[in-house]
């Protein structure tokens, strides 16, 4: 297929990446920790970890993964924040041949009950925090064996102080009621005792059950295969060559603010970076501002991917602009489009710009992603990662031509092997000629660049005319008194939907009647909001995307 992209390319990025050499993920990583033994993999408050201790940790995790009597292919589950102990046991559950389930810590105990029996969970990696949430479900759902994680793991002396400090003074483990649990450190010693038999893992083989966000429904567990995520990290790597060099980064400081449990902090914090030879700064909630501040202070960060609303976050506060930029190479923005006007402010304070890209987690979850040496912000998504096409698509999966909207639907080898336990799902996201349908509406130019729209389910039809809520948000966040903004499209009598936003001040002076004339001189008439809210917060999930789904179905409560 005709790839006008290509021509975008900064020099030294190839057409093409191949995953020939690698057996598998934990053979990419295992090469990693020795090329980076001494170099520190990560730096949680304050503690270090190095590549060798990693590497000895793993081991030891997975010695005691098989020493449990797993069958290699099983389902282990990680729930936990981005704590030391996170990166050994990923590396370790991979290397004992195990399937990775990541889940979202702050899940209720109905979504909990619901992803471990979806996913078939044998073994559970619990932060100890949220024991309680599984000691609510029926032991017929609970994982066979249980793991608690504290906060201080793999910290020393002060690990202890801290464990002290988070159970006893400031009361984050509730009391729970599971017993014949296993602590991790018992893992470690057990497993350090134990020995090890490397699996044999081929890169077909599934590595990764990713669940969907569950924005549009109940989440969906995407099966990555060890190929899927080997070639995405080859893909990352591909791209920030320009800015990172040869060495791709080895020794630079990542900021890991986003959950690792989430795909894209799984891939780009988490396997990229270690791949790189990166150090990962851990934060373990990304909604205390001041801790990613004082870390950032701690050591200076060089590469730095988030979400719109941290960056938006970050700026809000006149401390951060007395921070260190000078050592900051990459920006990424991902997860949710970046709004142009916290791009511009980001690109004042820091002097760099945002590269937006774009993935889903059924994409590894990078697909799209702009030229990494980009000196300002595009406004698009950029062009295909090397070694994946991308096309739009009309209601029948028929290819648009250049300048038309589409679902954008992509091709590569970081495209998952289905949906878990899905066929027909499975069979309906792709086309007959191997392209995912992403759900998301955008458009190609004629040199390849990608602009998103909005989701399909997200659109608003009034009278007839599609609106779309992202183009209505870039104008609003454009306003000067706005701090944060959501549109939805509710019903309506008069035009079919009808387009409300919702908007948080930064200026408490804002009026409705501000906003609406700021509207009425940007947009046309159909596309201004009807209903306007004024709210103190607006709902978000656990990497900061604003959650427009939760707003439309309170809007919509009899």
């Amino acid at each position: 297929m005709e790839k006008p992209w290509l021509q975008l390319y900064p020099e030294g990025v190839p057409a093409q990446i191949s995953t020939d050499g690698y057996e598998s993920l934990p053979d990419l990583i295992g090469r990693a920790c020795k090329r980076h033994a001494h170099r520190r993999v990560a730096v949680f408050m304050g503690s270090d970890m190095s590549y060798a201790q990693l590497d000895k940790r793993a081991d030891a995790v997975a010695a005691w993964i098989q020493s449990q009597g797993l069958k290699q292919g099983s389902h282990v589950a990680i729930m936990m924040p981005n704590v030391m102990a996170y990166l050994p046991i990923l590396v370790g559950v991979l290397r004992a041949g195990m399937v990775l389930v990541n889940i979202n810590p702050m899940y209720t105990a109905d979504e909990l009950r619901h992803q471990l029996a979806d996913a078939q969970v044998d073994m559970i990696f619990l932060f100890e925090s949220f024991a309680a949430t599984l000691g609510k479900l029926e032991p017929s759902v609970r994982p066979d064996t249980v793991v608690l994680v504290s906060v201080g793991e793999l910290m020393g002396i002060k690990g202890s102080l801290v464990n002290f400090v988070a159970r006893h003074i400031k009361k984050m483990v509730p009391p729970h009621t599971l017993s014949g649990v296993t602590t991790f450190a018992q893992v470690l010693r057990q497993g350090a005792a134990s020995s090890f038999s490397p699996p044999t893992l081929k890169l077909d083989d599934v590595a990764v059950l990713q669940f969907t966000g569950g924005t549009t429904g109940r989440p969906k567990g995407a099966m990555l295969t060890h190929g899927n995520l080997v070639a995405n990290v080859l893909q990352i790597q591909a791209v920030a060559r320009p800015v990172l060099g040869e060495e791709c980064g080895a020794g630079l400081v990542i900021l890991t603010a986003l959950p690792l449990y989430h795909i894209f902090a799984f891939t780009v914090c988490g396997l990229f970076a270690m791949h790189a030879g990166m150090c990962s700064v851990l934060i373990a909630d990304p909604r205390k501002l001041d801790t990613i501040i004082s870390a950032w202070r701690r050591d200076p960060v060089s590469i730095f991917p988030a979400v719109n609303t941290l960056f938006n976050g970050l700026l809000n506060r006149p401390e951060f602009a007395q921070l260190d930029f000078s050592r900051l190479r990459l920006c990424f923005g991902g997860g949710a489009a970046v709004q142009q006007a916290v791009a511009e402010r980001w690109h004042k304070v820091t002097g760099l710009p945002l590269i937006e890209g774009y993935g889903l987690s059924e994409t590894s979850p990078v697909a799209i992603v702009n030229p990494t040496n980009a000196t300002e912000y595009s406004g698009d998504i950029g062009i295909p990662l090397p070694s994946t096409e991308v096309v739009m698509l009309d209601g029948d999966d028929r290819k648009l031509p250049y300048g038309e909207a589409g679902e954008v639907a992509i091709r590569g080898p970081q495209v998952m092997k289905g949906y878990w336990r899905m066929p027909e799902e499975t069979q309906a996201a792709f086309t007959q000629d191997g392209y995912f349908k992403t759900g998301d509406i955008g458009i190609m130019s004629r040199q390849g660049r990608v602009r998103i729209i909005d989701r399909k389910k997200d659109m608003i039809l009034v009278s007839g005319f599609n609106v779309y809520p992202n183009e209505v948000e870039q104008v609003v966040m454009q306003h000067p008194g706005v701090l944060e903004c959501v549109v939805v499209g509710l019903p309506s009598e008069r035009s079919g939907e009808m387009v409300k936003l919702y908007v948080v001040k930064k200026d408490p002076a804002l009026t409705e009647s501000d906003l609406r004339q700021w509207c009425a001189d940007r947009l046309t008439g159909y596309k201004r909001p009807e209903v306007i809210e004024f709210r103190s917060e607006l709902p978000k999930s656990n990497t900061g995307k604003l959650l427009r789904r939760v707003l439309r179905d309170e809007a919509l409560k009899p």
